[in-house]
């Protein structure tokens, strides 16, 4: 068993997510809770169900960690991962610039690849610059609610 997010990470990911009980059109699909994918529209849930499928996804998102990071990482580069994969995808982390770079242990550079995430509708979103700034100070070992 490997890293998971610590309770700062996962602060951020549910506080970069919001919480919504019942069921939210989300690029194509339906989302719920802490955004939560893959549930049918009108769905509802309670806050309980919500923490726990966003311990779920988060722990999903170490496990793409595990599987494809090749170097090692501190505990706030865990977290950043995590909440990257959690708001990108897995896929995209896969064929990311930034998997590459790390993996070739290439850390300084991690920063500016995360930066470059914050287009929706290829537009650029202060919502995602605001995501992947908070990703960045966890990133460097710090806490972007404090």
């Amino acid at each position: 068993m490997g890293m998971s997010v610590s309770p700062t990470g996962r602060a951020w990911t549910a506080h970069s997510e919001g919480c919504s009980l019942t069921a939210y059109p989300d690029n194509g699909a339906c989302s719920i809770g802490y955004g939560h994918r893959g549930v049918a529209e009108g769905s509802t849930c309670t806050a309980s169900q919500a923490q726990d499928w966003l311990d779920d996804d988060l722990d999903h998102a170490c496990d793409v960690i595990e599987r494809e990071v090749k170097v090692d990482l501190t505990q706030g580069q865990m977290d950043a991962l995590a909440d990257f994969i959690f708001n990108v995808g897995a896929g995209a982390f896969r064929e990311s610039t930034l998997l590459r770079v790390l993996n070739f242990g290439e850390y300084n550079r991690v920063p500016d690849e995360l930066r470059r995430w914050i287009y929706a509708n290829g537009e650029p979103n202060e919502g995602l610059k605001a995501r992947r700034e908070g990703e960045v100070i966890l990133w460097n070992g710090g806490n972007p609610l404090a």
